[in-house]
């Protein structure tokens, strides 16, 4: 069997280089081998009013600049099928049936979810919506019989739930329907999870502190230049430290010996760079230009591709309403076999 590759973003803001590293560059990447027997995309407008039910505008209007980013990156509709979550209503049908074999306790016990509770600053007014986030991103994926997930790392504990979910599915009613999916993380272990801007653990929209894909270059300058880097690396004659720098974990991210050639030739390699700047003698704001040079390469044909694709959004959206009209298709014949399993599929009695 050919491997069925699902993934997606909460679309609550423009994508930034987090999101580019951590999942986006593996999706192109599978998209261009090719060794698939279907790709979906998903734009997962439903989980997102989880925590934005009452701010919909901020929602509605990020679908497109996220297709946007999706498109300007690489994923290419021919190879792929993007949809919008909230267009399949078969998916709220599946959380449901998924909600009877998770427990209140395991939910509250999800790592990710603690995480995202405490971000958010909750308290005890927690959407249930939002605590059953896991159980829906189960039915994204087994609604498609998805068997690879790209993803960053902070999603790994929703993927071990998922397989949970499946396990018991299959358990209870005595079935094999459900595949348990696999995560694919980025080769790059420092993409697993870029840190903000301000060195603060997580790049997030919420916190102020994000590179986006689609920033102009003198905004681009401007975000690289204030970098959090060591705060005992007062004068350029000063050792510095590596470790936990926002500049360094950049550059070990994104980084390749041809920018030296072309930027720092100097320099053979990052470890000359760092090594150098371990020792002193190397300023910040040098490290931050280059690092500034090479996320300009990067971005700058991604920037000028999206500013295309947006002079026609009614397009963007054609793409969008075909593939989930498509993905409605199997999900809905997924619904059925699911229901099945169970037992409640009725009307099938009457057919025999």
């Amino acid at each position: 069997m050919k491997n069925i590759i699902l993934t997606g973003d909460r679309p609550t803001g423009k994508l930034h280089i987090g999101h580019f590293v951590g999942s986006l560059r593996s999706r192109i990447k599978l998209q261009n081998e090719g060794n698939y027997e279907k790709f979906y995309v998903m734009i997962a407008d439903a989980q997102a009013l989880t925590d934005n039910f009452d701010n919909i505008d901020k929602v509605k209007n990020n679908i497109l600049e996220v297709a946007l980013d999706y498109l300007a990156c690489g994923l290419d509709p021919n190879k792929v099928t993007f949809f919008i979550q909230s267009e399949i209503s078969e998916l709220t049908e599946f959380t449901f049936y998924y909600m009877n074999l998770v427990t209140l306790s395991r939910l509250q016990r999800n790592p990710t979810v603690k995480t995202e509770i405490n971000q958010k600053e909750f308290g005890k007014s927690i959407p249930t919506g939002f605590l059953c986030y896991p159980i829906s991103q189960a039915a994204d994926i087994t609604a498609f019989n998805a068997n690879l997930i790209p993803v960053g790392d902070d999603q790994l504990p929703m993927i071990e739930q998922t397989r949970e979910i499946v396990r018991s599915f299959n358990s209870v009613y005595k079935c094999d329907l459900l595949v348990e999916p696999k995560e694919i993380l980025p080769e790059n272990k420092t993409c697993f999870r870029l840190p903000g801007t301000d060195g603060k653990a997580k790049m997030s929209k919420s916190l102020g502190n994000c590179i986006y894909i689609s920033d102009e270059e003198s905004v681009l300058k401007q975000k690289v230049y204030s970098m959090y880097t060591d705060p005992n690396h007062i004068k350029v004659s000063d050792p510095g430290n590596v470790e936990g720098n926002v500049v360094f974990i950049y550059l070990d991210a994104f980084c390749e010996d041809k920018y030296f050639e072309k930027y720092l030739p100097e320099y053979k390699n990052l470890d000359e760079l760092k090594a150098h700047y371990t020792r002193g003698g190397l300023g910040d704001m040098k490290i931050k230009n280059f690092l500034f040079n090479i996320l300009n390469d990067v971005l700058t044909p991604i920037r000028e591709r999206r500013k295309e694709l947006a002079k026609e959004p009614e397009k963007i959206f054609e793409i969008l309403f075909k593939g989930s009209d498509e993905a409605k298709v199997v999900a809905k014949t997924n619904l059925l076999k699911l229901k099945k399993a169970i037992g409640i599929d009725y009307r099938s009695y009457f057919k025999k």
